[in-house]
Formats: C-alpha cells, structure tokens, sequence
C-alpha cells in the first residue's frame, strides 16, 4: 500500500477521534463547566485531517504513486470528514452549534450530486465530473463554517448564512448542468437508435 494511502486511511480513522472528542466537549458546556482543553484538541484533530489531505495528494503527485485505492479512498476520506464534522457541530451542545437545516441542505445537495452522477455515468461511460467555480467556492465555504463554529467566532451566524446560500446556488447549478447532460445523453441515445 502507498504512503498516500496509508495517509487517508489515517484521515478515516481521525473522523470517530474528532466525533467523541467534540461530543465529550458539548457535555462540558452542557455541564456549565466548559474544558476548553477537549476543544482545542477537537480543532486540532480536525486540522490534522485536513492537512492530511493536501499533504497526500502533493505525495500522490510529486512521486507518482497514484492508484485506483487512493482515486476511491480520497473523496470517501474527504466529504466523511466534512459531512460528519458539519453533523456533529449540529447535534452536539457547543456554545454555538449549527442549525439543523444547515447539514440537511448539504446531505441533501452532495445526495443529488452522487445521484446524478451515477445516472449519467449508467447512460455514458465516458462521462466527466467538473467541478465548478460554485460549487469551489461552496466547498470552500462550508470548511470555513466548520472553522469558525470550532473557534467560537463571535460572527459565525453570518458565515453560516452565506455558505448555506451558496451551498444552495451551487446544488441549483448542478442540477441544471445534469438536466442538460441528460438531454444531451438522450438525444444521442435517440439518434444512435434511429441509425440503426
């Protein structure tokens, strides 16, 4: 097995530390008596896994040794990272956690995305996931309210507000492209047949 690999199966096993880390510190507050201790080292684990992420990637491509594991294990590593910290952060008792429609509209975008995917690979094997500059910038978005939320940001409202929004746009934009695809797999599916 890869040194890439063995780093993003490292990042797996970091996602249950960073749950029971983050759920011991919400019953701390729940308790009145905060340890601030549990959070910085929840911020810390997360901060490991995500740099975990650039640091195997730069290996994957610097010595060649990419492989279909790491093409499979990377986005399995990536979105489990950030699904479960953006859910965890909405169920456990932090000062200011995330409300709960802000992890039901990312499940339910990522959910419509996978969905899409799948049925278009199904219709054509040649087919390319491009990530666009909205949903870039959603991504980006929705690591930086997971930051402010561990670091308690006094203005963490506003930053949920506009990930949310723009969580929202690029779930919209997707689902637009896929619909054009679909047609396009369509009509070539028709005229193939009127071919023959």
């Amino acid at each position: 097995m890869t040194l890439p690999n063995q780093i993003t199966i490292a990042r797996i096993l970091m996602i249950p530390v960073f749950v029971v880390l983050a759920i011991y510190y919400g019953k701390t507050v729940a308790s009145g008596h905060p340890n601030e201790h549990l959070r910085m080292a929840t911020i810390a684990v997360f901060l490991a896994a995500a740099l975990s992420d650039g640091i195997d990637g730069w290996l994957a491509r610097r010595f060649h040794l990419k492989s279909r594991l790491g093409a499979i294990l990377d986005p399995i590593a990536d979105k489990g990272l950030m699904l479960t910290a953006i859910i965890t952060l909405s169920v456990t008792r932090w000062p200011y956690e995330l409300p709960v429609w802000y992890p039901v509209l990312v499940i339910a975008r990522d959910v419509m995305i996978v969905t899409g995917c799948g049925v278009l690979r199904l219709l054509n094997d040649h087919f390319e996931v491009r990530p666009s500059l909205l949903g870039k910038a959603s991504t980006f978005l929705q690591m930086l309210t997971v930051a402010v939320v561990m670091l308690q940001w006094q203005y963490c409202e506003p930053v949920v507000w506009v990930s949310g929004i723009v969580t929202l746009l690029s779930g919209f934009a997707y689902m637009m492209e896929g619909v054009r695809l679909l047609q396009d797999c369509l009509l070539y599916t028709s005229d193939a047949a009127d071919d023959l």
